[in-house]
């Protein structure tokens, strides 16, 4: 049962990542890409924060707060940043795709680091995911798109490196401690680049429909990491990195239906290419 339960919970988190992508893109030129990351994240220590005050955790140690705080602004901030400026550029189902090369590139980071042995399934799955992109981008698009698939998947990069160097600090206090106190690092770093995107007081001229989208960014974000939390928590690492693979089918799906952005067959191999390349090489993790 309670293997189920963290199951449950990852496939949601994978669901709310798509939905959250295609808000972002929906919101496109009426949010500049600091100010949105400033706005999401917000709302997002908003709803963690009451979690972590009733959890009443000890104090970070002196030499472990700046570490920390530092991941913090890369996961939340310089991420967030890269993936809404990327999604300036792509769709939310390319946007989805690149950046579910997250698992991927997280294994290749750790091999190349010395924290994953590179085995041969986890080689194909990387060369089955590359060309799976390749797909879906497809030939003539990548001339105009290439700025933005580079900063999804920047987007992605930091946040495998954060994953990796996170572990140590996971390991001495609660998820939630930390993942609050990051979140927290990164509106704090935010809040002068999204000024220097434009007076806040620009902010009020957001129609309400963009507001209702910013809140529900917002929110399923605080609600979506603690739900990440609770899968890692009662099922294995590698089983809930599958079912995040439901993102880009989430957002593929909501994207056309909502946004009217293509679903074509050519997508949907490439889809299905990137989703095989990313299972392979997580489940070699086992």
């Amino acid at each position: 049962m309670s293997r189920a339960f963290g199951l449950t919970a990852a496939a949601l988190t994978g669901v709310q990542v798509g939905l959250a992508i295609v808000a972002t893109r929906a919101l496109a030129g009426q949010v500049a890409p600091f100010t949105l990351g400033l706005l999401r994240y917000a709302v997002g220590v908003a709803v963690l924060m009451p979690f972590l005050l009733r959890l009443a955790p000890r104090p970070l140690a002196k030499a472990d707060r700046l570490p920390v705080l530092a991941l913090g602004v890369v996961q939340f901030g310089v991420l967030i940043a890269l993936l809404n400026a990327g999604l300036q550029h792509v769709t939310a189902a390319q946007g989805a795709v690149l950046f579910a090369t997250f698992p991927l590139l997280t294994i290749l980071l750790g091999a190349l680091l010395g924290t994953e042995r590179l085995s041969l399934a986890r080689l194909a799955g990387a060369v089955i995911s590359v060309a799976g992109i390749a797909v879906c981008l497809g030939a003539g698009t990548l001339p105009t798109s290439l700025a933005g698939a580079a900063m999804v998947l920047a987007a992605a990069l930091s946040g495998a490196v954060c994953a990796i160097y996170y572990r140590p600090y996971l390991q001495r206090y609660p998820t939630l401690q930390v993942g609050t106190l990051a979140m927290l690092a990164a509106v704090v770093a935010l809040f002068p680049l999204a000024l220097s995107e434009a007076p806040l007081s620009v902010l009020p001229g957001l129609p309400l429909f963009g507001w209702g989208l910013v809140l529900f960014i917002g929110l399923s974000s605080g609600a979506g990491y603690l739900l990440w939390l609770s899968a890692l928590k009662h099922a294995p690492a590698s089983e809930a990195t599958i079912l995040m693979g439901l993102s880009p089918v989430t957002a593929v799906l909501v994207g056309h239906a909502v946004l009217d952005e293509p679903l074509t067959a050519g997508f949907a191999a490439g889809l299905a290419l990137v989703l095989l390349g990313v299972s392979l090489a997580v489940l070699a993790r086992r």
